[in-house]
């Protein structure tokens, strides 16, 4: 199981504009310390973490972060407009568009998804494949 993800930004103050602009609305909590942000889903009085959490740190060598080339995070949506909704609030929170909500001919009849760039150039997916919706096909 992951436990947690960790993106490197340089602008900390940018990195916490784009993710508050659709991480809450999938249930995540942000703590914020020096150390930089940390993302996590509410946890039950006496019950384990829910993983993974999600956190945007600076480098711990100093150097500059830098997006990894062939990784992303990907988050679940609850429903195809949730997806839309999510990305449309992450562009105007300083993200840049990778790829339009939509199906993709590649993945199943229905996984629903739209990819973005954070301002530091961490690629994202926000995704739905629930079958109770219409799918590519429909």
């Amino acid at each position: 199981m992951i436990a947690y993800v960790t993106v490197g930004a340089d602008d900390i103050a940018l990195a916490k504009q784009f993710y508050t602009a659709f991480l809450p609305a999938l249930g995540y909590g942000l703590e914020e310390g020096p150390e930089g942000l940390s993302f996590a889903l509410p946890v039950a009085p006496g019950q384990p973490p829910v993983l993974p959490d999600f956190y945007v740190k600076p480098t711990f060598d100093g150097n500059p972060a830098t997006a990894g080339n062939g990784a992303m995070v990907a988050f679940e949506a609850r429903s195809q407009s949730q997806v839309r909704d999510l990305h449309a609030a992450a562009l105007a929170a300083g993200g840049s568009d990778e790829g339009q909500p939509g199906f993709r001919a590649s993945y199943g009849p229905h996984f629903y998804v739209g990819y973005l760039r954070d301002p530091q150039g961490n690629k994202i997916a926000l995704f739905s494949s629930d079958p109770n919706e219409p799918g590519r096909d429909a």
